[in-house]
């Protein structure tokens, strides 16, 4: 019934209504896990998770729905430029619903100061950030301990962790779009989710400091989520593309080529986030 507040079709030419749709579905995730999961004893240890599950219950119509058509205009069109005119919305569509979840879930997860709300994804900003320590990277955000700094790594050492880190991630994004076509929400809900607690954590877990932690974990980081979402875009849409027209038809091929063209200029952007984040974001934020 949700998704009836707002159909899917009304998003097409304008994406920034996703942004309210993010904001929606990413508040009633994190409220129903706190109340109803975060203090079960059998189920709290996986919060961070269940609200990524939520995420994908709420969003599913709407990831169908546009992958859905954007296969069939992949089927129409062809060359560089062309690709990225017909598949531009989708990927604008993408990043304002991750925004509504990015500001939804930071902002719950500092009002509602439950660690637990996000434990899997705390694990992940230490596994990426300081894994020499990991344990003790853990240990200290939470919302009674005094937040210091991970430091430890070299720059070129941060550089090759958050390379790998999202080489793996952009496989993980094309496989899993592969084999689940509309997979894409799950890969922008933990991202979002992921890059929330961060804020939280940079925020030393206060509201006025949100703004500023956004500035700092989403617009300097945009081209690295730009570059899954093409990615989930890509998968998604090869499958639905067997399933519309088999191996053998000429409109599958066509579909193919410009797979490979949106693979090619997700690689592009994924290298240069690397660099961004590891060399632009500390000299304009520290």
């Amino acid at each position: 019934m949700l998704e009836m507040l707002i159909h899917p079709s009304q998003t097409q030419k304008r994406s920034w209504k996703m942004l309210f749709v993010g904001l929606l579905y990413g508040s009633l995730s994190l409220l129903l896990v706190h109340w109803f999961f975060s203090n079960d004893v059998a189920l709290k240890d996986a919060s961070g998770m269940i609200v990524i599950v939520f995420c994908i219950m709420f969003s599913l119509p709407y990831m169908y729905f546009l992958i859905k058509e954007e296969e069939e205009q992949d089927e129409s069109v062809e060359g560089l430029l062309s690709v990225w005119k017909a598949h531009s919305d989708a990927l604008y569509a993408f990043m304002w619903l991750f925004l509504g979840f990015i500001i939804s879930f930071s902002f719950w997860f500092i009002v509602l100061q439950n660690p637990n709300l996000f434990n899997f994804q705390i694990k992940t900003f230490c596994a990426i950030n300081n894994p020499g320590n990991l344990d003790e990277c853990i240990s200290q955000f939470d919302f009674t301990s005094k937040i210091a700094g991970t430091g430890g790594m070299t720059k070129v050492d941060r550089f090759m962790a958050i390379l790998e880190n999202n080489v793996y991630v952009m496989i993980f994004t094309l496989i899993f779009s592969l084999v689940f076509g509309a997979g894409v929400i799950f890969i922008l809900a933990w991202n979002a989710s992921v890059i929330a607690a961060a804020i939280g954590i940079f925020s030393k877990y206060q509201i006025q400091n949100i703004p500023v932690g956004i500035g700092r974990y989403m617009i300097l980081r945009s081209p690295e989520i730009a570059a899954y979402f093409i990615t989930a875009l890509a998968g998604g849409i090869f499958g639905i593309g067997v399933i519309r027209n088999g191996f053998r038809n000429a409109k599958f091929l066509r579909v193919i080529e410009n797979v490979v063209i949106l693979l090619f200029i997700a690689m592009i952007i994924l290298a240069i986030a690397a660099v961004i984040e590891v060399y632009l974001t500390p000299a304009i934020f520290n």
